[in-house]
């Protein structure tokens, strides 16, 4: 249980870390975050490749919804810019953790990501300065149909493998 709480802890310092901070050198304490993830509460050679995995399918997903222009960040990239990068890391670093419990039943996973994704790409979008071009609902709308997708196949994602070592299983 402590393990969770610091999971949860360490998650919200970070994500507020990098919404506030944005490609500035500050963005170090998110990925030291990440670092003391591994050292006190997972492992890479546990999580490491499913954190990877997590980051590389949101890095993907927000970097096409950018494209499409449903984000607009105050520098112009094809990919999404760094912080954005780190805070998709750092998710990984909950499902097996503080966020497991979200991973069954699965309309509850569902429910979950329908109204917590949005809700917090609101909140980051307003502290980092990212606006949403096609309008706020419509674009909230359209993140909950798609988080109540993205938040499953994170989750299957996030499930332990056969070569990975016992401490994967969440405490």
């Amino acid at each position: 249980m402590r393990k969770q709480l610091a999971n949860a802890l360490l998650f919200q310092l970070g994500w507020f870390i990098c919404v506030l901070s944005g490609d500035s050198a500050w963005l170090l304490l998110g990925v030291a975050i990440l670092l003391a993830h591994f050292r006190w509460i997972g492992s890479w050679a546990a999580e490491g490749r499913m954190i990877f995995g997590v980051a590389l399918t949101g890095i993907t997903l927000d970097s096409f919804l950018h494209w499409l222009g449903v984000f607009q960040f105050q520098q112009v990239s094809l990919l999404i810019p760094l912080w954005l990068i780190v805070l998709w890391a750092l998710l990984g670093t909950t499902l097996r953790h503080c966020l497991a419990w979200t991973a069954r039943p699965w309309w509850l996973t569902c429910l979950v990501g329908a109204l917590c994704g949005p809700l917090s790409y609101y909140a980051g979008g307003r502290l980092a300065g990212v606006t949403f071009a096609y309008g706020l609902w419509p674009t909230l709308l359209g993140l909950g149909l798609l988080w109540s997708m993205l938040l499953p196949l994170l989750h299957v994602l996030a499930r332990p493998t056969a070569e990975e070592p016992q401490a994967a299983i969440p405490d």
